[in-house]
């Protein structure tokens, strides 16, 4: 991941969260635990290896597990940690800004 060049809050949260996917992979994880097979239909604009990625980079900075279960075929669940649950109020905020910018495009 980049470096923290200002020091800022905000920027920090954007270097963990910022790009197209991960905030969203966080919100579906919300309603719990997935394999990456799911995560790739609940967001069918996100490529393999883009996923891969995200959900590597969200694991590393410790706010999803991924669970790794020894059955044939290998089943892996990824899940929010205690950490990722702090998430929650950033993604209802996002979804009401959200409805309210569909909202406000719908009136004009």
């Amino acid at each position: 991941m980049k470096e923290n060049l200002s020091g800022c809050s905000v920027e920090e949260s954007m270097r963990v969260l910022g790009g197209r996917w991960r905030l969203l992979l966080v919100s579906y994880l919300l309603d719990g635990p997935k394999r990456f097979n799911d995560l790739r239909r609940d967001v069918p604009g996100i490529s393999q290896r883009m996923l891969t990625l995200d959900l590597r980079a969200l694991e590393d900075a410790g706010l999803i597990t991924r669970t790794v279960y020894p059955t044939s075929p290998v089943k892996v669940e990824y899940a929010l940690s205690a950490d990722g649950e702090r998430l929650r109020p950033v993604v209802e905020v996002m979804k009401e800004f959200g409805l309210w910018l569909k909202a406000r495009d719908e009136n004009r």
